[in-house]
């Protein structure tokens, strides 16, 4: 059954129809449009942030300034609403310029640029409409030094259950080139983020956010999935996502080993006080196949043989692809997530690229290098060659 999610009377009706007990929303669009609201307001349970809350993903000037008064560290910045005063702010930054949409842009709407002339430009086609509605207004950021991870966590609006870590690689190409995206694969957990640096995340970046929410009068009840920048410093957040995220979701659950949805309930009643999530001592990675074309406009309708892939060990979970006819095809930009878990980062990976060359998707590719520095870094721990 088709359903459209913009419709809440609609998604309503149909979860009462057949006595749903538990919605979890998984894109960012219907929590920036108010789904949860509409649902809670129904007495329908729900997993996701109300439309108030959920502003930590859908603006990027909201979470910057609830930053700066809660005093959580990251980088500077200034918000601009108009081409003109963003060029006069360039000048108070030093290249890279760090240029982001400030609303929903799929994951595309941060530009790196190099120089003064290229960061000129992005703005015109930010505020030109490259980015739609959510390029209205743009956050101009210093370049922030270092790694990237990835760090999640539950929460209630009271109660936080940190949730595990991954890395993420954005970029479309090998070695981090080529433009963003909404992920070109991922592994958790991500051992950069030590014991030592997951605490001081949550006392200096998680907890002070759901602290100043709820003191907004916008309690938070979701998962936060912190992109943070492991800094000369320490942990500085890059930007919230207000629900799992892809690729990222696909690692978490190949290793966590409590029951997911009871987890999800208790969020959702407010009731995590007490509740434990169980993870496997095991790395997963996953390796995002994609249609030739993406992140711009994507190749679709490819033709895609499965029929071997999941012999290598790997779970193979579909983000964009359809049935024509009986044959699966290619569907949308980021097509399929190939996964598979291992012993140690290498194992992992090893597991999951074998997979990727049992699947035969003439007009797709994917990244070759998923992982490659923590599998680096394990070689160098054990004293081989990569």
């Amino acid at each position: 059954m088709a359903l459209d999610v913009t419709d809440h009377a609609a998604v309503i009706a149909f979860c009462d129809e057949r006595e749903i007990g538990l919605v979890v929303i998984g894109p960012e669009a219907p929590l920036v449009d108010g789904l949860s609201d509409s649902l809670r307001a129904a007495n329908v349970p729900t997993f996701g942030p109300s439309q108030a809350a959920a502003q930590l993903e859908g603006s990027k000037g909201f979470t910057k300034d609830l930053c700066a008064r809660a005093g959580i560290p990251t980088a500077g910045y200034v918000r601009t609403a108009s081409l003109a005063d963003a060029r006069a702010a360039l000048a108070r930054f030093q290249p890279p310029y760090v240029l982001k949409a400030d609303g929903l842009a799929a994951g595309k709407g941060v530009v790196i640029a190099e120089t003064l002339a290229d960061a000129e430009a992005a703005l015109a086609d930010m505020f030109g409409g490259g980015f739609g509605g959510a390029g209205a207004q743009v956050v101009i950021e210093e370049f922030m030094q270092g790694e990237e991870a990835s760090f999640f966590a539950l929460t209630d609006g009271t109660t936080i259950l940190p949730f595990g870590s991954a890395q993420d690689h954005k970029r479309v190409g090998d070695g981090d080139v080529g433009p963003n995206t909404g992920g070109m694969g991922a592994y958790s957990p991500a051992p950069v983020l030590t014991p030592e640096l997951q605490a001081r995340v949550m006392a200096e970046i998680i907890e002070p956010t759901v602290r100043t929410m709820r003191e907004d009068g916008n309690p938070y009840s979701g998962v936060l999935f912190a992109g943070l920048m492991l800094t000369a410093e320490g942990p500085k957040l890059i930007e919230y996502n207000a629900r799992f995220g892809d690729p990222e979701c696909q690692v978490l659950m190949m290793r966590l080993e409590s029951d997911l949805v009871g987890i999800l309930l208790a969020c959702a009643n407010g009731e995590l006080a007490g509740v434990e999530a169980r993870f496997a001592d095991q790395t997963a990675l996953t390796v995002v196949m994609a249609a030739n074309g993406y992140p711009g406009t994507p190749d679709k309708g490819g033709a895609i043989d499965l029929s071997d892939a999941e012999a290598h060990g790997a779970k193979v979970f579909h983000a964009g692809t359809a049935l024509v006819d009986g044959v699966l095809v290619a569907k949308g930009g980021r097509v399929l997530n190939v996964t598979a878990t291992g012993a140690s980062a290498t194992e992992a990976q090893r597991k999951a690229y074998a997979a990727v060359d049992a699947i035969n998707f003439p007009t797709g590719f994917c990244r070759r290098d998923i992982g490659q520095k923590e599998v680096a870094r394990e070689a160098a721990r054990e004293g081989r060659a990569v």
